[in-house]
Parts: C-alpha cells; sequence; structure tokens
C-alpha cells in the first residue's frame, strides 16, 4: 500500500473514532493508533485521564499499550495521533524509536512534534479541519479541562 496522503488519512480516521469515543466518555478528545507500515491496525486508544482518573493515559500511551510488546522494533511504526504529541508522547516516540508520526492538526496545541523531526522522525502534519474543529470546540467548552491535560 502506497504511503501518501490518502493512506494516512486512512489511518487517521481510526484516530478519529478512538478521539470521539473519548469525547464521549467525558473525557479529552485524543485519539491515537499504531500501525505497521502497510496500515495493519496494531492497537488503538484514547486519552483516559478523566474516565480512569489516571494522568498518564494519553492517547498514543493507551494505543501503544494496546498493541502490546512488539518484537523486532518499532523503527517501521506509524504512530497515527489527532493531535499533536505532548512532550510525554514525544518521549515515548524517541523512546521506543517510532519510524513516523501522523498528526491530525497542530493548530490548537503544538506539542514536540518540532523536535520529533529534528531526531530522525518523520513526522506527517495533516491539517486535518476536522480535528482543528474538534479541539477547537473541547477548548471552548472545557478549558479547565484542557489546560489541566496539557499541565497549565
Amino acid at each position: 500500500m502506497p504511503q501518501d496522503d490518502a493512506f494516512f488519512r486512512q489511518l487517521l480516521a481510526i484516530a478519529y473514532e478512538e478521539a470521539q469515543l473519548g469525547l464521549a466518555e467525558g473525557g479529552v478528545p485524543v485519539g491515537a493508533a499504531l500501525f505497521d507500515s502497510t496500515g495493519k491496525l496494531l492497537g488503538r486508544g484514547h486519552n483516559r485521564r478523566v474516565q480512569e482518573d489516571a494522568p498518564h493515559i494519553h492517547g498514543e500511551t493507551d494505543a501503544f499499550r494496546k498493541a502490546g510488546r512488539i518484537k523486532g522494533g518499532y523503527g517501521d511504526k506509524i504512530m497515527v495521533t489527532t493531535l499533536s504529541p505532548c512532550w510525554f508522547c514525544s518521549g515515548l516516540v524517541r523512546q521506543f524509536n517510532i519510524g513516523t508520526v501522523v498528526v491530525g492538526e497542530s493548530i490548537n496545541f503544538k506539542g514536540g512534534q518540532d523536535w520529533l523531526a529534528e531526531n530522525g522522525i518523520n513526522v506527517i502534519d495533516l491539517k486535518d479541519q476536522k480535528c482543528i474543529a474538534m479541539m477547537k470546540d473541547f477548548i471552548a467548552a472545557r478549558p479547565d479541562l484542557w489546560n489541566e491535560d496539557i499541565g497549565k
């Protein structure tokens, strides 16, 4: 399967579904999914900080955990997230050397994606309008929860 804009947007649709689940559960709408280089889904998840009263369960960490242990490394894996990864999740990507990060949007929040790119991670920012609108609406509706989530 060729890795082009259409390919990455297909993968983003899974992460977006996860973000919508998180929002419906009363949490922060950030979804993520980990794929192999062919687009095979390895794990998917969403931010569950509110739902599980656990500050470390971000979309990326949830998807990574659900993918389970992967032998042979992560260099050819693709982490897809609806929002630019925070420093915590950027650290996860670097720690395990995940080769590609696909970002739904970085308008409402720009985490460590530039740092990831500077360190050899292939970062693709899709500037997806649905992801941008979802976060903008959430931040306007729940600034208290948003500020808590990003550590303000």
